[in-house]
Parts: C-alpha cells; structure tokens; sequence
C-alpha cells in the first residue's frame, strides 16, 4: 500500500479534517460531557433502552471505548506524523474513521431493531484501522520502539472483543476482564508516554524547571504497569496488592522527579502532573482494596476520573494549540476546567471514603462537575478544532 501525500486543496476544503485530533478530539468532548449526562440520568431513573449493554457495562464501556478511544485516536493519529514526517489520514478517509466511532456509538440503542452482530463489528473495526495506519508509517521510518504503541492499540481491540463476546452470549465473565485490560493499557500508554512528554512540557513550558528522571524507574513503571494488570485479570490478590505498592513507590519516585514548585505558575503544565498524582494515589488506593482496607471502586475512578480524566483533557487542550499554530497560552476559562475535574475527583473518589452515607449526593455532583468542565472545553476549543491553521500550514 502507497502512502500518498493528500492534495492542498482537499485539506483546505476540509480543514476539521485535516489531521486526526480535530474531529476526534472535538468528539471526545462531546461524548465527556453527554455520556455522563445519560449516566446520571441512569442512577437516578434507570431505563431500559440500553439493551444491548447493561447499565454498568455501558457506563464503563463507552467511557473507555467510546471517550477514551476517541482521545487516544486523535492523538496517536496525529503524534504518528510527527514521529515519521508521513501524512496521516485526512479529507474522507479520516472522516470514515470518524463515522466510524459515531455510528459505534449510536447503534446500541436501536440493538432491538439490528443484530448483535453487527453492532459488535461496527464497534470494533476502528481501533485495528486506527493500529493499520500507525503501523505502515512508523515501519517505512522503522521507528520500531513506536511499534509498542500498534500493539497496545491492538491489544485494545482484543479487550473491546472480550466485551462483545460476553454480551453477545458467546462467553462467560469475560466482560469485566475486557474492561479491566483496557483500563491498564490506557495506563499503559500513559505511563510510556507520559514519560516522554511531561517532563518536556514541564521544561518547555515553565522557565528554570528541570526535571529528573532515572532508567531503573522509567523501566520498573512499566513492569509494575503489566505486573498489576496481570494479577487483576488473573484474579490474584496478592500479587495485585504487591504489584500495587509497587507502581506507588515506583511512579511516586518518579513524579517526584518531575515536579518543581514553580509549575503552578503555568496551568498546561500542572494539570498534566496533578493528573499523574491521581494515578500514583490510584496505585495506593488498589494496594489498599487487595488489603481488605477499603473498596476498590474509589481506586479505579482515581484513575479514570482524575487521573485520565485530567491528562486527556490537559493533553487535548496543549495539542490543539501546537498543532493550529497557535501560542502555548491557555484560553481564558480553561483553567477553570482544570479545577472542576480535580474538584470532581475529589468528590467522586475521597468524599465518598469519609461521608460513605452521602454517596449517592456525591457521586451526582462529581458528574456534575465533570460535565462543566468538558462543556467548557467545548466551547472554548470547538472553533479552534474546526477552522484551519492560523500560520496557514496543513494539519
């Protein structure tokens, strides 16, 4: 297959389709704030058109394949042609993607009127496609230590599979697996490329920082990543609570190499380290469930909601400045979503823990407040995602 550069005049005639993190990162705002809406809307008055998911199963499932697939799409899209120098998909085959995604989203409520079948193909053709075009770029440059990231999106479509099975009633209890390898090969990719990016914000958007950073570490949090991934899906508690004390010393020692006073003077660069706190207190709140010490459901949604919560809405915020062409400076108001979605953590995950009587309240306004903060991303990026580069570059 020959990898064609796109014609000048059709990424111009579809500049919010110029390169892969505009519509899906447009997307995933809408979603964010539209899924928890229906959610809320679900606690409070369950009803019965989700048929082909259940009420639980669909919450999880499209916060992780439908929010979190769309963020990871649109950046990998777009990080693979910085990576190689190769154009990415643009025009129309980027809007197929697209489609792609949205249809994936929309065919589960009408499941009484369509197959299974085919609602569990549209739903999982994207992220192979997403892993095709990744990989015939990074490997004409063999970039081959990009490879991992073709393989953790390949990965995901198997856990995305594992979920399809079950609901379709070919398998038993491999739903809950699916979602749980899907939440550590986000962590995954977090955790790989957290360590390229962030401490490269954190110099280049902050003056005097330097950060520190040391191979045993770097190596051990992504060892400690698979390890606890490994004992999850293989229902092993005590190698889950070891791995999980692990992955906490391990990426606490290494935010902590990271982290210099002086980043709160820039928002960009301090909610991408606050979110990867809410990850390092995930690892301790998983050690402690395994211990018996408390739930476990507090110590996923540190992770979901705080921690990648906050980095995909940090790291969506900063690409789409770099890659219009605009200055690295935070339009006004979206600071202020960076608090709401650490304010929401707080109340979905530690308020819960110490007011248990009040959850219901609780959890209904950290959605609350997830919801505001996307909502104020939305609009504030949507002309941003949509027009073309301001120094007038393709992309």
């Amino acid at each position: 297959m020959q990898i064609e550069e796109p014609r000048k005049n059709n990424i111009n005639a579809w500049a919010p389709f110029g390169l892969g993190f505009r519509p899906f990162f447009l997307l995933a705002g809408i979603s964010a704030v539209v899924l928890m809406w229906i959610w809320l809307g679900e606690l409070s008055a369950p009803a019965e058109f989700k048929a082909y998911y259940s009420g639980s199963y669909w919450h999880a499932h499209e916060m992780l394949f439908g929010y979190t697939v769309a963020v990871v799409s649109g950046f990998l899209l777009t990080a693979v042609r910085n990576w190689t120098d190769l154009p990415m998909p643009s025009g129309r085959p980027l809007l197929g993607l697209v489609l792609l995604w949205l249809i994936a989203r929309l065919l589960p409520y009408v499941s009484g009127v369509i197959p299974a079948w085919l609602i569990a193909v549209v739903d999982l053709s994207l992220l192979p496609l997403v892993a095709w075009s990744m990989a015939l770029r990074i490997v004409k440059r063999r970039q081959y230590r990009n490879l991992i990231f073709v393989v953790v999106v390949f990965f995901m479509f198997i856990a995305n599979l594992l979920v399809h099975l079950e609901v379709m009633g070919f398998s038993q209890n491999t739903a809950g697996k699916g979602l749980y390898l899907m939440m550590f090969l986000v962590m995954l990719i977090i955790t790989v490329m957290g360590g390229r990016v962030i401490p490269f914000f954190a110099e280049r958007g902050v003056q005097g920082i330097t950060t520190k950073s040391w191979q045993l570490i770097e190596i051990m949090s992504v060892v400690s990543v698979l390890l606890l991934l490994t004992a999850v899906l293989f229902f092993n508690d005590t190698l889950a609570m070891s791995a999980a004390l692990l992955a906490f010393v391990v990426h606490l020692i290494r935010l902590a190499g990271w982290y210099d006073n002086k980043i709160w003077q820039e928002p960009l660069v301090w909610i991408l380290l606050v979110a990867y706190a809410w990850i390092v207190l995930g690892f301790g709140l998983i050690a402690l469930a395994y211990m018996g010490k408390m739930p476990l459901l507090p110590a996923w949604h540190a992770y979901t909601v705080g921690g990648l919560g906050g980095l995909t809405l940090g790291m969506m915020a900063r690409v789409a400045l770099g890659h219009t062409g605009r200055a690295m400076k935070l339009p006004k108001w979206m600071a202020s979503a960076f608090v709401l979605i650490n304010v929401a953590a707080v109340f979905r995950v530690i308020l819960p823990l110490l007011l248990p009587q009040h959850y219901q309240e609780l959890v209904n306004i950290a959605g609350v407040l997830w919801i505001v903060a996307f909502l104020i991303f939305v609009v504030i990026y949507t002309p941003i995602l949509l027009k073309a580069r301001v120094d007038g570059r393709p992309g």
